[in-house]
């Protein structure tokens, strides 16, 4: 998939546990575990905007866009 998720370098930086910011925006573990991981589908815009918020980054700290090789 050609965008990869940063939640846990976000988190490394910030020298935060998934758990604490699993309380701090409301969302269980499993659920951010899913989005760090890369497995989720989707995220609403207001989850990111919480995680956004909790962690001070911006959406293209935990966002990023790699082009798929053409060899694939």
């Amino acid at each position: 998939m050609p965008i990869v998720v940063n939640l846990d370098v976000m988190l490394a930086k910030r020298k935060m546990r998934l758990k604490t910011l699993s309380e701090r925006v409301e969302l269980t573990e499993q659920n951010l575990s899913m989005i760090k991981t890369g497995k989720a589908k989707g995220m609403r815009f207001e989850t990111l905007a919480k995680i956004c918020d909790v962690l001070e980054c911006q959406p293209g700290d935990l966002l990023e866009y790699v082009p798929e090789s053409e060899d694939e």
